[in-house]
């Protein structure tokens, strides 16, 4: 299998059957030294996302942009109030009570994007399941990795 099939097929595994397609065409990988696997994905000079040794994918705030095209990565999104996304943009973790909807697609540990009136904001890794981030008022939901405010995720070569 080849490296843009191989980040294909970890994106709909991850987020759903076809989110692949909002992939943009051209993209360039960069590879290990020591073992060849895939590091980082590239599309005009910004990074796109990193691919962990654990099979998991880190989303830049670019790409999640993109993937939000599909109703199905969608579920992967969680969606904050007016109030709370400034702090959330600027690299502020997510609280259950700042959540206005949750994909149930979010599961602990997972990668997922924050989404705030249609926009992306935000990428980390939800803290809480979509069950407890929807029952719960207190604690954290989401650990911001990188906010649109303060790098953005867009990181130039």
């Amino acid at each position: 299998m080849d490296g843009e099939a191989k980040v294909r097929h970890t994106l709909d595994a991850l987020f759903g059957q076809g989110v692949s397609r909002r992939l943009p065409r051209g993209i360039e990988l960069e590879r290990s030294r020591k073992n060849g696997r895939i590091k980082a994905v590239w599309h005009d000079g910004a990074v796109l996302c990193t691919l962990r040794p654990d099979g998991g994918i880190a989303l830049s705030v670019r790409l999640a942009q993109m993937l939000l095209k599909s109703r199905r990565f969608a579920e992967s999104c969680v969606e904050v109030s007016d109030e709370a996304a400034p702090f959330v943009a600027s690299g502020r973790s997510v609280f259950c009570a700042h959540v206005t909807r949750c994909g149930t697609n979010v599961r602990a540990a997972a990668d997922v994007a924050v989404v705030s009136r249609g926009r992306v904001i935000a990428v980390g890794r939800a803290a809480l399941p979509h069950a407890l981030v929807t029952s719960l008022d207190r604690g954290v939901a989401v650990r911001v990795r990188n906010g649109l405010k303060g790098g953005g995720g867009d990181g130039a070569r």
